[in-house]
């Protein structure tokens, strides 16, 4: 079983943080479920996390997570069980599941992932066919992936309120592996199925600061559960508007914001008596696959940037011009793989945790984007588990049988009394990535149009 190396200097305290989680573990759970009463989680999410050792947060969360490939196969039947949770509760009578992808066929290993996502809800025990958005696919068309194994995409067709496939193929739940980056199709605009995540959750309109303004909320109640600072769980950030990278539109506003941002951060380290030299990430408001992205650690950084910096941070995936950015406090990554910089992606439906991978990327620092070209993928060999998340006699009984499962795989669950326990740490980031599934649906709820 794989865990990342921790900087030794940084170890102390990664434990003390980890024993107050564990110490607090009852508490946490009776805290979820709670607030899974109260919240509606979306359909699913990703969490990428940085842990510096002295702080472990989130810094993205992605509503159409796109590396179902990159999880551990063995666990296909535990994210089969959360799956099962997952489209009942949208639909409680469905027995099938209309899954739409990105519009790219050529990207094989995004195919894999498509490939992966359906076989785990097939393994639900649900009917699944691929719909496409495509226009070059005008009927039925079979493509290979990157392991050789094949998916049928058809196109998606509209009658009245209902969409469906060419023999009627129309199951109440449109699942979306699309982003929106490109726009809502009128294809699914006001149709009468349910359509998860909603439309309303892609970048058309969705930003990544309304996303950690909820998660303000969330984390400022957790920490305070525990007892730990909220900084140790939450970056910090601003927001800045009417950019335009190539006319240098706004670039005093921005070397102002990452000013200010620098300064909130060194005052902490100063704080805490922490040597690091800060850093913030400047990225896309909107976006996803790591475009639009850069570390600085100087405001005169983001003055004067050249022409080839300048297009990098222009435009996002479909070609989007960028104006709006998030200025996000930068976490150290002090964990590493054989020498490389890591940081662990963790992978959910509804309110569970269903596994996840390390990133990981021998080209890149420990102050840089571990999204880029070059990045590998290690699978988590452990789903990280969320038994106190159970709501009802039913969905008990099926934590129970996952316990099972786990107990004869072997998976480590967390351990108070052993500080070197795999289990430890593998619990702390599946509570820290149900944080930000949590801020996600509060972020949903506020963001819902009228």
């Amino acid at each position: 079983m794989i865990l990342p190396d921790i900087a030794p200097e940084r170890a102390a305290a990664l434990r003390r943080f980890e024993q107050t989680v564990l110490e607090n573990q009852v508490k946490i759970e009776s805290w979820f479920r709670r607030k899974w009463h109260a919240h509606r989680p979306p359909f699913y999410g990703s969490v990428d996390i940085r842990n510096a050792g002295y702080k472990l947060a989130s810094i993205d969360m992605n509503l159409f997570p796109g590396g179902f490939n990159n999880l551990n196969p063995n666990f296909i039947p535990l994210a089969a069980i959360a799956a099962q949770d997952a489209v009942e509760r949208a639909c409680e009578n469905a027995r099938s599941v209309l899954l739409i992808p990105e519009n790219h066929t050529r990207n094989t290993f995004y195919l894999q992932n498509v490939h992966a996502l359906a076989g785990i809800l097939q393994n639900a025990g649900f009917a699944v066919r691929i719909g496409t958005l495509n226009p070059e696919i005008s009927a039925p068309t079979e493509l290979t992936t990157a392991l050789g194994d094949t998916v049928t995409l058809e196109p998606v067709r509209r009658t009245r309120d209902r969409v469906h496939l060419a023999d009627g193929f129309s199951p109440c739940l449109v699942l979306l592996n699309n982003d929106l980056s490109g726009g809502v199709p009128e294809m699914l605009q006001g149709i009468a199925q349910t359509v998860l995540p909603p439309l309303h959750g892609g970048w058309t309109t969705r930003r990544k600061t309304a996303h950690f303004a909820a998660y303000d909320g969330v984390a400022a109640e957790f920490a305070e559960l525990i007892g730990v600072d909220v900084w140790d769980i939450n970056p910090y950030f601003e927001r800045i508007a009417g950019l335009d990278f190539h006319e240098r539109a706004g670039e005093d506003a921005l070397a102002e914001a990452v000013g200010r941002v620098l300064a909130k951060i060194q005052a902490k380290y100063d704080e805490k008596g922490i040597s690091d030299q800060p850093f913030v990430i400047v990225k896309a408001d909107a976006g996803t696959y790591g475009m639009g992205v850069m570390s600085v650690k100087s405001a005169d950084e983001v003055r004067g940037l050249n022409r080839k910096n300048r297009n990098k941070m222009a435009k996002v995936k479909e070609g989007l011009e960028v104006s709006e950015v998030i200025v996000q406090e930068g976490i150290y990554s002090h964990e590493t793989l054989n020498g490389a910089v890591c940081e662990p992606v963790v992978y959910m439906m509804d309110r569970f945790v269903i596994g996840g991978f390390f990133r990981v990327h021998e080209g890149r620092g420990n102050d840089e984007n571990l999204n880029a070209g070059g990045m590998t993928f290690v699978p988590l060999n452990e789903s990280i588990p969320s038994a106190g998340s159970a709501t009802d006699a039913e969905t008990q009984a099926a934590c129970q049988r996952v316990f099972a499962q786990w107990d004869e795989m072997g998976i480590p669950r967390p351990d108070p009394e052993n500080p070197d326990s795999i289990g430890n740490r593998l619990y702390v980031y599946g509570v820290l990535a149900r944080l930000s599934l949590l801020a996600a649906a509060a972020e949903l709820e506020q963001t819902k149009p009228d």
